[in-house]
């Protein structure tokens, strides 16, 4: 903005008076060097007010050229900057900061009164609809430092200083003025109250924005469409909220689309969201969390990385003591059309959920499953997901969609598939179905386990899909850790394999996307507790070297388990045993990519070609279906996951060819 400025001369006010302009006290108007009085008319002033040199036209949508200035408002105590554009304001603009170059047009109402935090500091009620999971929203808010604050609510000293924390931030934003930045454009709008507008924020036919802050960049702009009503809210950049969407009490994380008519309130939806057409209360949208259908509810629960089918709903009320129940649904599930789940109730990661549920059940050690009704009962298929082509196809198209410049980003995504944290619950997942298996005995068809009946085979199939998917997991890193040396003695591949500290070899945590040792987060929330870590920024700081340090902790949590599985301490290991293991995980890895090419061949089936070559016989009918699917052997998706398996194996036989020399 211009930092110097000048009264009017008395025939610059005789212009605008002639121009059609008035205002109460012209000594309380100045005007930056350069300023062209002919570019002002028929405005009326109060206030005080600074005004910008206006010299230049500015493109309109359209190709529709206009020279700055303003017309037809009425202006009251703000600060205007060089070329703006402010035309046919209906009602009033009053105590705003207009930044250079911005564009206001067609509009109602712009105006804060009194102070405002422009949403910052507002409780958003998520997960529990009664309350007592509150995330206190501000500008920067991540998903990570959101978990925290509405999972570890037994916790109190560390939630009041989490909170106080953000309430200092809050006060330093608090201000009487509003902001439209430099480059934003409103236009054909209806009323925005205390409201900042980021740079090059763009608003068209929003019939209302109340109590807010649009944070963006002209890399990475909001769009604010028609009919959006919202109140007491944060955006963040990249966003997008379009076409009649209603949200109140929420905060909007980078890259997150909320449209078609989508409600919500008292929800948050970090990074990469896209919500279109259903309805949200009370919940925590991790990253990627999606919902397209217009009949989807999504009611009390946290979720991350989720697509939900059409119609698929949750009931969090048994009509006693109110709306006071809660689900969690874990990175990577699914529910099908029409599925119903009465919370509380706690799904699995990479778990599919068909049909409808009563029973309450607790499945979150048993990952990759199939949760299907059957004659009213829930029926679990553990592990079968594993190999799924949909599971695999997900992994790989979520950090294709981030849409964030990672330069600036929020949240701290970890997108690997197979990690600590998935790997502990397929553990865990082994221990559970074997002990089902030696309780129940061989002649009992089905077991029940946390409220979810399970077949004698699939408990079987079960045990075989997880120590595939640890064995590949644990191989994968194995083989990347030594892959990527040159070793001229076997003390070397024995110094290569120590891990760097202990911490890791525990348990692990998902925090909404940012996936860490328990024990390194535990010590993160002592020092918010003693006060050590008493800044958003020293938080964050954390927060990022936890993510940044991730292979680390991974490597020393894999040392713990092929310790254990192979029966020797890492530094007693021979060549031979790590070879062993090698030839197991390539057995392990061959298998894993027969299940999954089987999988995908079910999308070629004569099934799945039934409404292909409407007109013609079976050969028309296959012709016109390889003509719009192509075929197994050329579809670019599993083209790639094969020749990721085949580099794979290319990379550990070339590591054992290495080793055996030593």
């Amino acid at each position: 903005m211009t930092s110097k400025y000048r009264a009017l001369t008395a025939k610059e006010i005789e212009q605008l008076i002639r121009q059609g302009c008035n205002c109460k006290d012209w000594s309380k108007l100045e005007v930056a060097e350069g300023f062209e009085a002919g570019r002002i008319k028929s405005t009326a002033f109060s206030g005080s007010i600074k005004l910008g040199a206006f010299d230049k036209e500015i493109s309109l949508f359209g190709g529709i050229s206009r020279p700055t200035g303003i017309s037809n408002a009425v202006i009251c105590n703000c600060v205007i900057g060089d070329n703006a554009y402010i035309n046919n304001v209906g009602s009033y603009i009053a105590n705003y900061v207009i930044e250079k170059e911005a564009v206001i047009e067609n509009t109602d109402v712009i105006a804060v009164e009194g102070e405002s935090s422009f949403g910052n500091g507002i409780d958003a009620a998520v997960i529990n609809e009664a309350g007592g999971r509150e995330v206190r929203i501000y500008d920067q808010l991540s998903a990570h430092i959101a978990y925290i604050l509405s999972i570890y609510r037994h916790r109190p000293k560390l939630i009041a200083n989490l909170q106080k924390i953000i309430d200092e931030y809050t006060t330093s934003v608090i201000s009487s003025m509003g902001l439209i930045a430099q480059g934003a454009r409103v236009v054909n709008c209806g009323e925005i109250k205390n409201v900042k507008i980021g740079p090059y924020c763009i608003i068209e036919g929003a019939k209302k924005l109340e109590n807010g802050s649009i944070n963006c960049s002209g890399e990475e702009p909001v769009y604010i469409g028609s009919n959006v009503i919202a109140r007491n809210f944060i955006l963040c950049s990249g966003a997008r909220i379009d076409d009649a969407a209603m949200i109140s009490d929420c905060f909007v994380g980078q890259g997150t689309i909320l449209a078609k008519q989508f409600s919500a309130d008292n929800s948050i939806f970090f990074s990469n969201c896209e919500c279109l057409h259903g309805e949200a209360c009370s919940i925590f949208a991790g990253p990627f969390t999606v919902t397209h259908h217009k009949a989807t509810l999504l009611i009390a629960g946290l979720f991350s990385f989720f697509n939900a089918g059409s119609g698929a709903n949750q009931s969090n009320h048994m009509y006693k003591l109110g709306p006071v129940h809660q689900g969690i649904l874990e990175r990577g599930c699914k529910t099908a059309s029409s599925s119903h789940m009465y919370w509380p109730a706690r799904v699995g990661a990479f778990t599919v959920v068909i049909g409808r549920h009563y029973t309450n059940p607790d499945i979150s050690d048993l990952p990759f499953s199939y949760l299907i009704e059957r004659d009213g009962e829930g029926v679990l298929i553990p592990g079968v997901n594993l190999c799924s082509t949909g599971t695999v196809r997900d992994a790989n198209k979520w950090p294709e969609r981030d849409k964030r410049r990672h330069a600036f980003a929020i949240d701290l995504i970890n997108f690997n598939f197979l990690n600590p944290y998935i790997a502990q619950k397929m553990l865990n997942g082994c221990e559970i179905l074997e002990s089902l298996k030696a309780t129940f005995g061989k002649q009992c068809e089905y077991c029940t386990y946390n409220g979810v009946k399970i077949s004698r085979s699939s408990l079987e199939k079960g045990i075989d899909l997880y120590q595939l998917g640890i064995n590949k997991f644990l191989g994968d890193c194995l083989i990347k850790r030594l892959g990527e040396l040159q070793f001229k003695n076997e003390q070397q591949v024995y110094q290569r394999l120590l891990p760097e500290t202990n911490i890791g070899q525990e348990k692990w945590v998902d925090l909404a996307g940012l996936i860490a040792p328990e024990q390194i987060i535990e010590e993160l929330l002592g020092n918010i507790e003693n006060g050590s870590v008493y800044t958003l920024d020293q938080l964050n700081q954390v927060l990022q070297l936890i993510h940044d340090n991730f292979n680390i902790y991974q490597w020393n949590w894999v040392v713990k388990v092929l310790e254990q599985r192979i029966g020797r301490k890492i530094e007693n290991l021979k060549i031979k045993d790590i070879l062993d293991f090698i030839n197991e995980w390539k057995t392990s890895i061959q298998k894993y990519e027969e299940m999954f090419y089987a999988d995908a061949q079910k999308e070629f089936s004569l099934t799945t070609q039934i409404g292909y070559g409407l007109d013609g016989d079976e050969v028309v009918k296959k012709s016109d279906f390889q003509a719009i699917r192509g075929s197994l052997e050329d579809n670019d998706f599993v083209c790639e996951i094969k020749r990721c398996i085949a580099g794979d194996i290319k990379n550990a036989d070339s590591l054992i060819s290495q080793m055996k020399k030593l």
